[in-house]
């Protein structure tokens, strides 16, 4: 089959790889409908990420339909037509039934990988380096799922797939945002970043109840789109000073509840951050604006340590900072519950489609924010 393979630092190419099959009786192969592009790819691609090896099938958000089933699969039948979320988790373990899917212990199958870069083992994910468990990416023609009866959900009628395919990653993030946060009616919430996640985490706000959302980026196009889709306020970061300009807008307190949704920054946005190590950049700034008492919720990819960090400041505002990877199979459920009544609409965010024979343009397109790209489509045609 096709699938877009990592070379190695920002080179990609679609190439000829075996096809998946069933390992596990709990498997399923999954015929990939559409797969997106994301902004956590693109420290892979650049070589940010630890134990990323040449060869490596990339992504990790997807809708498809069920193919093959292995001998446990209670859930699915092939013909489903399913959205994977992009965590790889057993369902069972201590974690999974406390709902910390993105924790569970079963999910990576590289321990001693995970264990060496931050003395834990997190669940795997789809595409992303064997340090997440190795498991082959989304943009292909087929990937094989494990643990399928926890991972992959069927899509209801209603919901098209440039809606669903938002459920495999970005929408659970963005929820995740507002839920760590615990937004509640009457709070006034600031976004720095508005990518997808960026931009869910404000609808995931405002379905919460917020008063007020404010999202913070330097792109003009991002926030005419937020300011369009979502309806909420935006700011400019290079035009004003964005932690003056909270403040005034909150009588002088700050934001309740600050969500950085930006990561390790690509070069091409200019970030000061070279590599996995180096100044948390708009967590810091989301710690600094944020009121007294109030809560920093970071959902944007790290990898290793940073430095800089105002630790000081988190005490002496008596913070509350919260961080995770999105636990998206307690999520998912609701998620396509609330696209089937038109209360989240996200494929606005999908500005451009390619084939999978086009994916290296593609990243390029979305790497350098070319042409107002937010997100790419990519829709692979089995052989």
């Amino acid at each position: 089959m096709k699938a877009l393979c990592w070379q190695g630092p920002d080179r990609l190419a679609v190439e000829r790889v075996p096809d998946p099959r069933i390992v596990s009786a709990q498997d399923a192969i999954v015929r990939v409908r559409q797969s997106l592009t994301c902004g956590s790819d693109l420290h892979l691609i650049a070589g940010r990420f630890p134990e990323t090896q040449p060869g490596d099938v990339l992504g990790h958000e997807f809708v498809g339909e069920v193919v093959e089933v292995g001998a446990e699969v209670r859930r699915h039948t092939v013909g489903d037509r399913v959205v994977v979320c992009s965590i790889v988790a057993c369902g069972r373990c201590w974690y999974c039934r406390h709902g910390l899917f993105s924790c569970c212990d079963n999910g990576n199958p590289n321990p001693d990988l995970a264990e060496l870069v931050w003395a834990a083992v997190p669940a795997g994910c789809f595409g992303y380096s064997h340090a997440l468990g190795g498991f082959a990416g989304s943009h292909a023609e087929y990937v094989r799922v494990p643990y399928a009866d926890h991972g992959a959900f069927r899509i209801p009628d209603e919901v098209s797939d440039d809606r669903a395919v938002f459920a495999s990653d970005a929408a659970p993030a963005g929820w995740l945002g507002a839920e760590l946060g615990d937004v509640r009616p009457g709070d006034v919430v600031a976004i720095w970043g508005a990518g997808a996640v960026g931009q869910l985490a404000a609808r995931a706000a405002v379905l919460r109840g917020a008063d007020r959302v404010i999202c913070v980026d330097l792109l003009d196009d991002r926030l005419a789109i937020v300011e369009r889709e979502v309806g909420v306020e935006t700011l400019h970061s290079l035009r004003v000073d964005a932690g003056a300009e909270l403040r005034d807008r909150t009588g002088g307190r700050g934001p309740d509840v600050c969500v950085e949704a930006v990561g390790m920054a690509p070069p091409a946005l200019g970030s000061p951050v070279p590599g996995p190590l180096g100044p948390p950049g708009c967590v810091a700034d989301a710690v600094y604006a944020c009121r007294k008492g109030g809560t920093v919720v970071v959902l944007g990819i790290f990898a290793g340590h940073v430095d800089g960090f105002p630790l000081g400041a988190v005490l002496h505002k008596g913070l509350t900072v919260r961080a995770a990877r999105q636990h998206g199979q307690r999520h998912v459920p609701e998620l396509l519950a609330r696209m089937r009544r038109d209360e989240l609409w996200p494929e606005y965010l999908i500005t451009h489609r390619l084939s999978l024979d086009d994916a290296p343009h593609g990243y390029a397109l979305f790497r350098d924010r070319a042409e107002g790209c937010v997100r790419v489509a990519f829709t692979p045609e089995a052989s």
